[in-house]
């Protein structure tokens, strides 16, 4: 089935894969070919794809997702995010701070803006500290 990933800044992933898990809404998914047609929310979470049937859990790739859309039929899949990472392109100590700070400005947020635009920076740099470790699990 073929796979497209769609950021704000243009197409990340364009080809054929086997299996994609995604977050959404209603919690984790596994799509593989065949499956029936669905849209859904795509939350913040890790996307994993498996590119071949008989690839092993280490050939995985993983992506930091933001919230958006999935649409799926019998012999494809769209992702459309705001904003996606390749778990390569992650630095596993960059994305501690960034959480860390992230933290810090939620726990002094002065109004509901801030305390929004905080909880956004958390969810999305937690992600991308759980796609750097599984990355990071991976390589060994």
């Amino acid at each position: 089935m073929h796979l497209q990933l769609i950021t704000l800044n243009g197409v990340l992933v364009d080809q054929e894969i086997y299996e994609l898990i995604a977050p959404t809404s209603a919690g984790e998914i596994a799509i593989f070919p065949g499956h029936e047609p669905l849209v859904t929310l795509a939350t913040p979470g890790a996307l994993v794809v498996r590119y071949h049937k008989t690839d092993s859990d280490e050939k995985l790739d993983y992506f930091a997702v933001s919230g958006g859309v999935i649409e799926v039929n019998q012999h494809a899949i769209r992702v459309l995010v705001d904003d996606a990472d390749y778990g390569d392109d992650i630095v596993e100590a960059d994305s501690k701070d960034a959480l860390e700070r992230a933290i810090k400005l939620r726990d002094e947020a002065k109004d509901q803006i801030e305390l929004e635009k905080a909880h956004q920076l958390v969810d999305r740099h937690g992600v991308r500290l759980k796609v750097a470790e599984l990355h990071r699990r991976r390589r060994r």
